[in-house]
């Protein structure tokens, strides 16, 4: 391909003359003489198209920039060349050109990547580089040590980067790895200048040598975060289309202008599918971009592009694409650098693979600066970046090519096994508890070598010889391109920030739209009620008796209207995570965010308010005057407007649901009280009337009260006298004022209260942080305690290998406690779940019957049977959408929906869910704790609801010791669990907490949905040696895993393999080193051996996926149903079911 566009070029710069191109065809220049026969029909359409090029190269600059020409191929066969607005194209349009583009993803994108780099390069268009230069960079916090259940005090420094240097050259992928708690993520944001308030960062980061203060970081790179956090409401294709929006193109249209020119001049005519493309994803300020559709064809979303993003309380995306999700929002804005943290988590390796892949296109290609940080990459993954930064406590180990890293490490004496993944080794090699067993040097000693050593050792290496001299040598700035640094704070203009906001915030109205129907219903509801407890027939008027209905009618009507706008303190508190993850990266000012949300609730106020007095005037009897009718609508308008702003301003100071609760709560009280009715104007303190006349319900209260009784009704003068009217003397009882003119202030009043409010709300969006303290819990391994814990458990055993039923010894796993070896402190019955000819089928979603589907039912899983048995840890993979964790839910009895079928036993007896309740746990994917206890009241309290209540409380507490020992979680006993992703416990001790509450229920069967997703290889092995601890105690325990490494696949010792539609294609035994796995599929004819050292478990997705069994014509559920395994299966079920 490469070749090819190099010819081209050459062709295309000896043709050079202006008319040269329309004289030839492009075909002709690309691909050399047609044949003759065809030359007449396909010359037509050369000549249709070369004069429609002509036509669009004569327009003037503006409306060329927005003409491209689009191939449509006819019904009849005939090619036809339109000319199209590239800012109107239509769906069919855009799908047409994104087709022609990239037919086959895989194999296309390069090649398309090619073509746009081959258009620039044709007139010597450079494109914008950065590097970025990183010098003694070191990055500081407060932290807590985690002894301290309660931290009041920060009683620690924690280094999180230590005196870091480097650089991050275009061109080059960089692979960040280290084990958690290295400081990946601290470093990624200090490189992106995206570091929180409360660190101190010291040292010096340069974009080409430009300091931060210079140009916008945040638009000139994008840092990619590892919490993904998007609007449920809106789907996959609007998130990206938004974000593509407020993000701009940056220079591409004046790229585009130049390119075009200079094209001009040489007499060069472009490829027609480029330019469009080109031309398309230069227009700034389009609803829906070319962009968009590209992003979600390399991230693999083009499947889910309508389908909702979804959050806790709306079914979605699965995880793994919401993880995309949040790549892809800033993939499509026009940054040049990219700091990417953990976008693989929930991803299995193939998929992980396949987007690293188009990474690699994109940064050799067009020259982008990357940096991705990893948890497990696959050895395959692994060998696609060019270089790898090694961070382990806060200091870099290795920064350099990656083919040199292994050379480095051996230089030290530390070698990499066969069948070890080089990521997985790197990140265990400076561990203190796994480095031992790496070291090769056999006729010396092994000494323990720390980080600091490592990294002194590296500034003497080779390599870390050249990263010192090139450092030395400054940046020279003059080499910087006009383009490579933004200093333009947003994408867009203010107008066009401002309508972007406006329609999504009319389409996020439109999805909650339950939630405003259920307030008008609400408030047509209670104006109901309102009308038939003050019927006007019951209401006289005009004398001071009749006054006291009125007051009662008029405050619980205010009351009403202003208590409905209660509903936008929650749902804005719930919309800040994204607002200040997009105001972070300056996708817009607070300003645009909070003007819409104020324009578009006028409406809703007037229509509330309107229904209210609609039903409630008349029939309460209010004073019979159109005038005052439509004044008391004004003043209510006035309140629901102000309420709406005052909560809207509330949640904006509160940040999280608990504190704007609170503080709203506060605030109505204080309202109430103050408002002129409970308490009178004349009974409160002198100190305290301050206070009266900034409460926004008073001048409420007086604007519907003045409207009422100075009607002419209310104006007879008292007892036939010339004193003040009944009317003025109800409102001087009330302390109220007594005078017309006071209606217009207090509306006054309202709307500026109602101005001043949204002012407040914009201002606490723009200065405010969300809240949330990320402090880290230091593990204070010193501890006497657990000293003492560590002393009792070394004394039952010594540290050996597992050996697992098979007879095969995991060389990785290590279990410290061997706890076979004693008994627990509770008792618990071994128990085997077996299943046979389980089927289970949900009703048919809406949208595929629309599609055209008749079948009433979706089957989901398929005669899937197998058996499990007490201490043999099973695996349950297979690819995404395969039915692993539908078939762990509805073995473990958590589908409430559906219909199943099949039999389900356990030791013999038919599964009854109560009592199996009872003596199974199941740790979901998601960590959720209480986060305001400590690790051990988290077990406490599991234990005192769970077990059983004859269990004395000393027995029980020694129960939750034990398990504390076995899940490795005593030197945590006292850390606080806190927030995921904010403070607290990291996500592997989370998930070892998860195992932990599951166990002191002392269950005999656990189901563990995904134990190892989202943790870096080393924190995985920990993780797998707390679940073969807990196997070894006897029970049975079953793991849905995602994309394990050969270290985790083999600590396995049974496997059942699923493939997508819920069907089973192997169950059986592993074997030492998989080979009773890689026996079974290598007996299949025409499925490819495994390669030396390559990963087992990534071998068996690849040659069973659906593309495998089309390309050799088998099905492999088939295969296995007459296979012997399927006979020594049934047998073990029989087995199971006698036992």
């Amino acid at each position: 391909m490469a070749t090819a566009l190099v010819v081209g070029d050459d062709l295309a710069r000896t043709t050079s003359s202006r008319r040269s191109w329309r004289s030839q065809s492009i075909r002709e220049v690309w691909q050399g003489p047609p044949d003759v026969f065809q030359r007449s029909s396909r010359q037509v359409a050369d000549d249709e198209e070369e004069l429609r090029w002509a036509a669009i190269e004569r327009l003037p600059t503006y409306d060329r920039m927005r003409k491209g020409i689009l191939k449509q191929v006819m019904s009849n066969g005939r090619i036809v060349h339109d000319e199209v607005d590239v800012t109107k194209l239509g769906t069919q349009d855009k799908k047409q050109l994104m087709e022609s583009i990239l037919k086959v993803v895989e194999d296309d994108n390069e090649k398309f990547l090619l073509r746009l780099r081959n258009r620039t390069d044709r007139v010597g268009i450079e494109i914008p580089k950065i590097e970025v230069r990183f010098q003694n960079l070191s990055v500081e916090g407060d932290a807590y040590v985690g002894t301290r259940a309660l931290p009041t005090l920060l009683n620690s420094t924690l280094n999180a980067i230590e005196d870091v240097s480097g650089i991050i050259r275009p061109s080059r992928m960089t692979l960040l790895l280290g084990p958690p708690g290295s400081g990946k993520t601290t470093l990624l944001q200090a490189l992106a200048g995206k570091s929180d308030d409360d660190l101190r960062v010291n040292g010096k980061v340069t974009y080409c040598g430009h300091e931060f203060k210079e140009f916008v970081p945040q638009r000139t790179c994008a840092y990619i975060s590892q919490h993904d956090l998007h609007y449920g409401e809106m789907t996959v294709r609007e998130t990206l289309d938004f974000s593509g929006r407020c993000l701009g193109v940056g220079t591409r249209y004046e790229m585009l202008t130049e390119l075009s020119r200079r094209e001009k001049e040489a007499g060069i005519k472009p490829d027609p599918e480029i330019d469009a493309f080109m031309k398309a994803t230069a227009m700034a300020g389009q609803e829906t971009s070319l962009i968009t559709d590209y992003v979600l064809k390399i991230l693999g979303l083009d499947i889910c592009a309508d389908i909702m993003v979804g959050d806790d309380m709306r079914r979605g995306i699965s995880g793994g694409q919401k993880k995309r999700v949040t790549t892809g929002e800033m993939l499509v804005g026009p940054a040049k650098a990219f700091f990417m943290d953990e976008i693989s988590t929930g991803l299995d390796s193939s998929t992980t693979f396949q987007i690293v892949k188009f990474m690699r296109q994109m940064v050799h290609i067009m020259d982008v600066t990357m940096v991705i940080s990893l948890l497990q990459p696959a050895p395959e993954t692994f060998d696609l970046f060019d270089d790898v930064i090694l961070l382990s406590d806060g200091q870099i180990v290795y920064q350099g090519p990656r083919e040199s890293i292994i050379d480095f490490f051996e230089y030290m004496g530390f070698k990499c096994p066969e069948r070890k993944g080089i990521a997985d080794f790197l990140q265990e090699v400076t561990s203190k508890m796994d480095q031992e067993q790496y070291w090769f040097r056999k006729n010396q000693p092994y000494r323990y070598v720390s980080v600091t050593e490592f990294a002194r050792a590296f500034n003497s290496f080779h390599i870390g010889l050249q990263l010192s001299e090139d450092l030395r040598i400054p940046y020279d700035r003059s080499n910087t391109h006009p383009a490579a640094l933004v200093t333009e704070k947003y994408g867009i203009s203010n107008w066009e920030l401002f309508k972007a906001c406006f329609s999504r915030e009319w389409l996020l109205m439109k999805r909650n739209s339950f939630v405003y129907i259920f307030k008008t219903t609400q408030i047509t509801i209670m104006a109901t009620i309102a009308l038939t407890v003050f019927l006007r027939t019951e209401m006289k008027a005009g004398q001071m008796q009749d006054a006291a209905k009125f007051w009662g009618a008029l405050f619980f009507s205010l009351i009403n209207v202003m208590f409905n706008g209660m509903a936008e303190l929650a749902m804005t508190v719930f919309r800040l995570p994204v607002f200040f993850k997009q105001r972070d990266f300056l996708f817009y000012p607070a300003w645009a965010f909070a003007l819409p949300i104020w324009v578009l609730r006028i409406p809703i106020s007037l229509m509330e308010s309107g229904i209210w007095i609609i039903l409630t005037y008349y029939t309460i009897g209010f004073a019979p005057s159109a005038a005052r009718f439509f004044k008391q609508l004004l003043a209510f308008f006035g309140v629901h407007q102000m309420a709406l702003s005052l909560f809207r301003f509330i949640a904006a100071a509160g940040r999280t649901q608990v504190v704007a609760n609170t503080l709203g709560t506060f605030t109505l009280l204080l309202v109430f009280v103050l408002g002129g009715f409970i308490v009178a104007k004349d009974d409160i303190q002198s100190w305290m009337i301050w206070g009266y006349y900034i409460s926004p319900m008073m001048y409420g209260q007086n604007a519907i009260a003045i409207n009422e009784f100075l009607s002419e009704r209310w104006s007879t003068p008292i007892n036939g006298t010339s004193q003040p009217t009944v009317g003025k003397t109800l409102l001087k009882d009330r302390g109220l004022f007594v005078d017309e003119y006071w209606y217009w202030i207090c509306i006054g009043a309202l709307i500026g209260f109602s101005l001043l409010f949204n002012v407040l709300f914009i201002a606490a969006l723009t200065f405010l942080n969300p809240l949330g303290d990320s402090k880290a819990v230091i593990v204070d391994d010193d501890n006497e305690d657990n000293k003492k814990s560590q002393r009792t458990s070394n004394a039952e055993g010594i540290d050996m290998a597992v050996r697992n039923p098979q007879g095969n010894t995991s060389s990785t796993v290590v279990v410290a406690n061997n706890q076979s070896g004693r008994g627990m402190v509770l008792p618990f019955q071994p128990l085997s779940l077996a299943f046979n000819h389980v089927n289970y089928y949900v009703d048919m979603p809406a949208e595929m019957k629309s599609e055209g589907v008749e079948e009433s039912r979706l089957q989901l899983l398929r005669d899937v049977s197998g058996a499990f048995r007490p201490g043999v840890l099973t695996a349950l993979v297979g690819v995404s959408g395969a039915g692993k964790t539908t078939l762990m839910d509805v073995l473990a009895g958590r589908k409430t929906g559906g219909y199943i079928e099949g039999s389900i036993s356990i030791s013999g007896y038919p599964k009854n869910q109560e009592t199996f309740a009872r003596v199974s746990g199941y740790c979901e994917q998601n960590d959720i704790h209480s986060p305001y206890v400590t690790v051990y009241e988290s077990l406490l309290y599991s234990a005192w609801l769970r077990l059983s209540k004859d269990v004395k409380t000393e027995t029980r507490k020694m129960f939750v010791e034990e398990v504390m020992q076995l899940v490795e979680l005593n030197p945590l006993r006292k850390a606080l669990v806190g927030l995921p992703g904010v403070d607290g416990l990291s996500t592997e001790q989370r998930k070892r907490l998860t195992i932990a509450v599951e166990l002191v229920a002392n269950p005999s069967i656990i189901f563990m949905d995904e134990p190892t997703s989202g943790l870096d290889a080393r924190a995985a092995a920990i993780v797998m040696r707390t679940v073969r601890n807990t196997v070894d105690t006897g029970r049975t325990v079953v793991c849905t895993i995602h994309q394990p490494s050969i270290d985790i696949f083999e600590a396995f010792d049974d496997l059942l393999l699923m493939k997508r539609g819920g069907q089973m294609i192997y169950a059986g035994p592993l074997g030492r080193r998989s080979h009773k796995l890689i026996e079974y599929f290598e007996a299949v004819p025409g499925v490819p051996k495994i390669k030396e050292g390559y990963n087992p478990a990534t071998w068996m997705l690849e040659v069973s996926s659906s593309a495998v069994e089309a390309q050799l014509d088998v099905d492999f559920a088939e295969i296995y149903a007459n296979s012997s395994l399927y006979r020594r299966n049934q047998e073990l079920i029989k087995e199971a079911k006698h036992s």
